[in-house]
């Protein structure tokens, strides 16, 4: 007997929509993966180039370098306008950070614990910062300043600093407050313990992660800053950031390169070190 026609076609049909179905997706695989490599490549590449150039044996910046040497890496022990302005970057980046955990956290709590309409504009007043240009923050910060009579210092530069960096802690302690909920507290409070302890003892334990993140993103992000510390420095408090752009704009300084070199490498095990303790990674993709 002859097979049934309609039941072939229906085999040959699904048959085809199948190998269709794989070809698309092993297609939108292609896709996605090149687009991954690519942005990868070029995230990377431009690093990779300055750490090759810190190696360089050139008086100048040059790539590739004619040859290899650390005589810029040495060169730096004997460079104290370099390491001065290291060591004030490391202070506002420090106080800055402290400002922000405080204030970060507070404005948090308050968010998270509030259904009210002033929550989702205090949030964009909040996030502003990170929207807005870096030159028109710095810009107002200085006019801010000049009109109430402040003169520029390291404790203006922290307070401005503080203003660009809060959000980092604040996006990150909220997905955390959000991941507790509600009920942790709540049961604290019905078994009689006041606010202060259950805040020390069962919300910021459980918190502390995201607190850590977004600390140890706007320390990197104040210690690298150049635009609002471009209008608040002065010469008292030149950071490494404006001292290494002198030196790129003056005469191509390959100790700049080395420098950079010193704080990728820095950057990059504080990251894996970060990872292993709250899962750096994770707060990264939710933000």
């Amino acid at each position: 007997m002859s097979a049934n026609p309609s039941v072939s076609t229906s085999k040959s049909a699904q048959s085809s929509a199948k190998q269709q179905y794989q070809f698309d997706r092993l297609s939108f695989s292609w896709v996605i993966g090149g687009i991954a490599i690519f942005s990868l490549l070029l995230l990377t590449i431009p690093t990779l180039i300055v750490l090759i150039v810190s190696f360089s044996s050139a008086q100048t910046m040059r790539f590739p370098p004619p040859g290899l040497s650390l005589q810029w890496y040495t060169a730096l022990f004997s460079y104290p306008e370099l390491w001065s302005a290291a060591v004030t970057s490391l202070q506002v980046a420090t106080w800055a950070t402290l400002l922000c955990v405080v204030l970060g956290v507070c404005a948090s709590l308050a968010m998270a614990g509030s259904r009210a309409r002033w929550v989702a504009a205090m949030d964009a007043l909040v996030m502003s910062p990170l929207a807005l240009p870096g030159i028109a923050v710095g810009l107002g910060m200085l006019t801010y300043f000049s009109l109430i009579g402040w003169r520029l210092s390291l404790f203006t530069l922290v307070i401005s600093h503080a203003v660009i960096c809060i959000p980092y802690v604040v996006r990150t302690t909220l997905a955390s407050l959000t991941q507790l909920g509600s009920s942790m507290r709540e049961a604290s409070t019905v078994l009689g313990a006041s606010q202060t302890y259950t805040f020390f003892k069962v919300t910021l334990p459980l918190i502390k992660q995201g607190v850590i993140t977004g600390a140890f993103m706007a320390f990197l992000s104040s210690f690298d800053n150049i635009t609002v510390s471009l209008f608040l420095s002065d010469a008292r408090t030149e950071v490494l950031p404006i001292r290494m752009w002198s030196m790129i704009e003056n005469d191509l300084d390959v100790r700049a390169a080395a420098v950079s070199g010193l704080l990728i490498v820095a950057t990059a095990l504080l990251m894996l070190v970060l990872e292993r303790i709250s899962g750096l990674s994770k707060f990264l993709v939710k933000g």
